[in-house]
């Protein structure tokens, strides 16, 4: 048998180790990487600056030594042939490991088994005096004794002055409340007390009303569909003679119609500056009387029935809404006496035809006390102080 080549090395290179098994590069298994030793660990953490703490004493005695280092022969020096029978045929790779340990399961919650129930502290009783007062909320529209009403509608339903009157009163400081002067949009409680000032009762009293014998094809209120105004009639010229007051151009400002007469309709207006006057007029709580002579024609043969008259006066119905009581009777052969105590649009005129009868004229002569008398068609007269409505 011939002898082995001597294999030189490269200088610097590690001596391989003798007893490592010589594999094919094929065949050889996969060899799994090893955790560095302990050494090798602490001299990496001393070559970073971080020197690892090392045991002293006991542990430094119970630290395994480490094995001498193993000569290599000189590399011309003939090696001694290899036993292949002297070791044990290397572990296979794909050897069996140990297993772990398992840990041992935990005993799982039977289904049934609920959470302890927390057990809440007993609640504290609340008396009466230690409980808070809850506050009752008011009803929808309802104002309370401490908002009161607003001063100006507070004089308008005591009927001292209309809602523009005490407005402009309040403006002038012709009003106090407990004394103070009064400011616009103040309330007032029932139990304060309100003063007026005497200036302003003088002034109140050069408020005029004017009363006006409105002729066919003046409207009422404002102007509409090419028709003029009644108080477009409120001038100097249209002043009656028979009226002895002054004329002052200020009475024709301001002057709202108390009520309404058709176009068609003939008879007593009253136009005022006194808000006042318009209320006890046209309220809805009003109860004055409108006197209006209505003359007609009917086609029933033997003339009106006795039950045409009677539901005149009361039984019928407008717009779904009961009339109130009338007072209906004959002026003349042709021509009736009507006293209403309501104003709805053209109520005469729609009673009339729901009975059979045409409306020919229609003509109203007095309000409450205050009569038309002899004031000419299209001209005023001033409200005299003795009457009243």
């Amino acid at each position: 048998m011939s002898e082995r080549p001597t294999l030189k090395l490269k200088p610097g290179a590690g001596t391989r180790d003798p007893r490592r098994l010589r594999v094919r590069a094929g065949t050889a298994p996969r060899k799994a990487s090893a955790p560095p030793p302990a050494d090798a660990a602490e001299q990496g953490a001393e070559r970073h600056g971080r020197a690892a703490e090392k045991p002293r004493g006991e542990a430094q005695r119970r630290a395994p030594a480490r094995p001498p280092r193993r000569r290599e022969p000189a590399a011309d020096a003939p090696r001694p042939p290899r036993d292949r029978t002297a070791r044990p045929p290397p572990a296979s790779p794909h050897a069996q490991r140990p297993a772990r340990a398992a840990a041992a399961p935990a005993p799982a919650a039977p289904r049934d088994a609920r959470p302890p129930r927390r057990e809440l502290p007993p609640a504290r009783p609340v008396s009466a005096s230690t409980a808070p007062a809850r506050k009752a909320s008011p009803p929808i529209g309802s104002r309370t004794a401490t908002e009161g009403f607003r001063l100006s509608k507070r004089l308008t339903e005591q009927g001292i002055a209309s809602r523009r009157e005490a407005d402009d009163w309040i403006a002038a400081g012709w009003v106090r409340v407990d004394g103070q002067m009064a400011v616009l949009g103040q309330r007032v409680r029932p139990e304060q007390r309100i003063d007026i000032d005497p200036a302003a009762r003088k002034e109140q009293a050069r408020s005029v009303t004017i009363l006006l014998n409105k002729p066919v094809g003046h409207v009422s209120a404002q102007a509409e569909d090419g028709y003029p105004p009644a108080a477009a009639l409120i001038t100097e010229a249209n002043k009656w003679e028979d009226d002895k007051r002054p004329f002052h151009p200020g009475h024709a400002r301001g002057l709202a119609p108390a009520g309404r007469l058709d176009i068609d309709s003939t008879g007593l207006l009253v136009l005022t500056q006194d808000g006042r006057i318009a209320k006890l007029l046209i309220g809805e709580n009003s109860l004055v009387e409108k006197e209006y002579l209505v003359r007609v024609a009917h086609a029933f043969e033997g003339g009106v029935p006795d039950t045409v008259i009677a539901l005149l006066r009361h039984g019928l119905e407008l717009d779904g809404e009961a009339l109130k009581p009338a007072k209906v009777s004959w002026a003349n052969e042709d021509q009736l006496r009507v006293v209403l105590q309501q104003g709805k649009k053209r109520q005469i005129r729609r009673m009339c035809e729901a009975v059979g009868l045409q409306v020919l004229g229609l003509k109203r002569v007095r309000i409450g006390s205050v009569a038309l008398g002899k004031l000419p068609a299209g001209q005023w007269r001033y409200l005299r102080d003795d009457e009243r409505f």
